[in-house]
């Protein structure tokens, strides 16, 4: 038997239906401040025409990819099951929401760096580097 997720005792449904003013008290501190201002400052242009978009894709009216440059737009219950594609200063990776990643932000999940994979030093990067034979 698969156990639901339920985000702080609401499940899936509940937070769909709820409204933003209603979430609030169940987010953290960071994210509630954030979202409480969003008349002013939060809700800028940018999130506020993701909104849109993420309507759109409720819907079904959205065509093609969901891509977006917003990475500090906070998860909202009404995107979850949807799939965005985040930019990480390189390209855009696929997000696919998720319940568990209600309140987190879309940043987290589109990291920037890369493990490094050094090669063989060039020459003249070190004393030693003058031994080594040039193909």
């Amino acid at each position: 038997m698969v156990r639901e997720f339920k985000f702080k005792g609401y499940s899936q449904e509940q937070l769909q239906t709820m409204s933003v003013e209603n979430l609030l008290p169940l987010l953290n501190s960071r994210q509630r401040r954030s979202l409480d201002k969003r008349v002013g400052k939060y809700m800028n242009d940018e999130k506020r025409k993701l909104r849109e978009k993420v309507k759109l894709a409720r819907e079904g009216k959205l065509k093609g990819q969901l891509k977006t440059h917003v990475r500090d737009m906070i998860i909202l219950p009404d995107m979850t099951g949807l799939t965005i594609y985040v930019h990480n200063g390189k390209e855009f990776s696929q997000v696919n929401i998720k319940p568990e990643m209600v309140g987190h932000y879309l940043g987290e999940y589109a990291i920037t760096n890369k493990r490094v994979q050094h090669g063989a030093p060039g020459v003249g990067a070190s004393r030693s580097s003058l031994y080594v034979p040039l193909k």
